[in-house]
């Protein structure tokens, strides 16, 4: 780490003035938990729509609650004068990747820019959101201090602490995970260490450097897609040779070292996203990491599989293509949350329309506008199944468990299909004579 010292005591006083700058899945939850714990709290975001629905009590996430929100102490503002308040500025903005798939650090640098026209010296900026190793080095630092012009590690500390946020999975929450921490100087690094330590009760791990920590960040959703992959590829091969994936699955499953994954959509704002960091400053740096890649090539195929699945579903049922109607179960990219970005089920919805099939949508959980917006499809405010041909559990949320498969038969036209991405309804489908798929 640099010699440089960046001191600022105040850190490890009972209380500290926190800006976080970004309300969404990652901002909001982290926001809620430094109040809870006692210190000073101003939430920003450019989103007026977003503040004035904080400032009435409710969440827009869905993750925090609307309690919570309503009972805090948190200023949530558009003002970006507030940073000139706060003794360290925690950064949580998206960074997804282009239409090229190469990373899009847009909101990084200007996150940045408005960070430093109000910085003042001996205040510590943290970035928690996903990027490459290197990128809080040669993006997000220099448009801090062209715009202060401070100097970091000297006038300004910085950190990297990347997220880990998981939505809608309270037993992994910002207090259960192990947050990891790095910074330019021991002496900050030290002062983050004590104050994230006020909010996160499994712990905080002090990676040696920013890389590093930028690194583990995009391993650990990097991982989780190949392991994904792999059991895509096998669900594939398994239906080639006449096998039950799960089966298969089941009986490996009995050794001890066997993890355990299941077939599936990969979507979100990670893990489809991540690997790409990782892959592209790989290949600046001269190396092409091919199994990172081809697990992205595998995970991306599979809306168009679970789309000729459902094809070939209907087919099986003596339907007319051109006159059939899908009608998809859950578009959010995991059960029970109501975050459509990144989507996998938007591929399979593609693929469904390009054989003049008729796709509608319902999910109890994600806005309805934005389904419309995002899937370009007609969605139901609430579930009706009649007149369909074919039910698509693109994800399976709790409210679905309930769904009387006798009574959804009855309702649909004659031979229904059930193509169960997840294999969660397998049971009752089979049971009441559906024409069941799944990966």
């Amino acid at each position: 780490m640099s010699e440089q010292v960046h001191t600022n005591p105040s850190l490890t006083a009972t209380t500290t003035r926190i800006c976080v700058v970004g309300l969404g899945y990652v901002g909001l939850p982290l926001a809620q938990a430094f109040d809870s714990a006692g210190h000073e709290v101003w939430g920003f975001d450019i989103d007026p729509e977003k503040i004035e629905t904080l400032e009435a009590g409710v969440d827009p996430t869905g993750d925090v609650g609307d309690e919570a929100i309503a009972t805090s102490a948190i200023e949530f503002t558009t003002d970006p004068r507030h940073v000139e308040d706060a003794e360290v500025v925690i950064v949580a903005v998206p960074t997804p990747v282009d239409e090229l798939e190469k990373p899009d650090l847009s909101l990084i640098e200007r996150a940045g820019q408005m960070i430093g026209d109000h910085l003042t010296p001996g205040t510590t900026v943290v970035l928690e959101s996903t990027v490459y190793p290197g990128a809080t080095r040669e993006v997000f630092i220099p448009a801090l201090e062209s715009a202060s012009g401070l100097e970091a590690g000297s006038e300004i500390g910085v950190g990297y602490s990347p997220e880990r946020m998981v939505p809608g999975d309270d037993e992994h929450g910002l207090r259960n995970v192990v947050k990891i921490v790095s910074a330019l100087t021991d002496e900050t690094l030290a002062e983050l260490t004590a104050l994230y330590e006020t909010v996160v009760e499994a712990g905080v791990h002090q990676a040696p450097t920013i890389e590093t920590a930028e690194a583990a960040k995009c391993v650990e959703n990097t991982q989780r897609d190949l392991n994904i992959a792999l059991v895509n590829e096998l669900a594939i091969a398994c239906e080639h040779l006449g096998l039950e994936t799960q089966a298969v699955l089941e009986a490996a499953g009995t050794k001890w070292n066997f993890h355990e994954y299941r077939p599936g959509l990969v979507g979100g704002h990670c893990i489809p996203v991540d690997p790409f960091y990782l892959i592209y400053e790989s290949e600046q740096k001269g190396f092409s990491p091919e199994l990172i890649q081809k697990a992205r090539e595998v995970n991306e195929y599979i809306p168009t599989h679970v789309a000729t699945l459902t094809i070939k579903a209907l087919n099986e049922s003596e339907k007319v293509l051109q006159h059939s109607r899908v009608l998809v179960l859950g578009l959010a990219y995991k059960p029970d949350v109501d975050d459509i970005r990144t989507s996998a089920i938007g591929g399979v919805i593609t693929e469904l329309q390009e054989y003049g099939i008729e796709v509608v949508g319902f999910d109890p959980h994600a806005d309805d506008d934005a389904m419309r917006e995002v899937f370009g499809i007609d969605v139901q405010e609430d579930l009706s199944v009649a007149g369909f041909d074919a039910l698509l559990v693109g994800t399976p949320h709790s409210e679905f468990h309930g769904l009387n498969f006798g009574d959804l038969r009855y309702d649909m036209r004659s031979d229904p299909v059930v193509v169960d991405v997840d294999g969660t309804f397998e049971e009752p489908a089979v049971a009441n004579g559906f024409q069941y798929k799944k990966l």
